[in-house]
């Protein structure tokens, strides 16, 4: 039985149903044992939650003012499309790489979140969009003389994961995963059964069942 119709169903019902540990445990179990971004990767706000499609950014330092300021950051930006995750990595993090006017663009083109392996800015302008932004932390140094975006919908690495365009991104408090867009849609039925699983074990603990008898009786802890 299909669980959704269309790609915004789909998301739709990863951010209400699906949290990041048990994606990852399913991730694991099919052998993908290196699927989270880096645990320092966080959101601006706890209850912030993404789930959509990377579209990968890499970024290089630069030293003083270039020849076309950012790059192709401004590019890269205009070609986001419905349920895009802007996702960036690059250079030796010496500035802020998402702030309030990208935030902006990116929701105002129907992106669905930012996610930047980097510092953010503007946090208080970025914040009251209401838009989930991922990042390392607040840095209000500028961009424009220390780094620039030279491509995009392209392969990046981040941490131990490999990232290609429309792979799937989902993100919670937990942390942000990539699910190879491959093997996505095996990925989220196993992982909505899952967590429908989850909530029949935890009542039975609840209700004075052991761990131990609870594991035997449901193969999930």
């Amino acid at each position: 039985m299909k669980l959704w119709n269309d790609e915004n169903e789909k998301f739709a019902l990863m951010k209400e149903r699906l949290y990041t540990p048990v994606v990852g445990d399913i991730l694991d179990g099919m052998g993908y044992y290196h699927q989270f971004l880096p645990q320092d990767i966080r959101p601006l706000r706890d209850d912030m939650k993404l789930a959509g499609k990377a579209m990968p950014v890499l970024m290089i330092d630069v030293f003083g003012p270039q020849k076309k300021p950012f790059g192709y950051l401004t590019e890269a930006l205009d070609q986001l499309v419905e349920n895009d995750i802007y996702l960036a990595t690059g250079g030796s993090k010496r500035c802020a790489y998402w702030g309030e006017l990208l935030t902006a663009t990116a929701r105002t083109r129907k992106a669905v979140g930012a996610v930047v392996n980097g510092w953010h800015r503007d946090t208080p302008q970025v914040l009251e969009q209401n838009w989930p932004v991922f990042s390392n932390g607040c840095y209000a140094q500028d961009s424009s003389v220390r780094t620039q975006v030279v491509d995009y919908r392209c392969d990046i690495e981040i941490g131990q994961v490999t990232i290609h365009d429309g792979d799937l991104v989902f993100g919670d408090v937990d942390g942000v995963l990539i699910i190879p867009k491959d093997v996505a849609d095996e990925v989220l039925e196993k992982a909505l059964e899952k967590a429908a699983g989850e909530k029949v074990v935890r009542k039975a603990i609840e209700g004075g069942m052991s761990a131990t008898a609870a594991f035997a009786k449901f193969g999930i802890l």
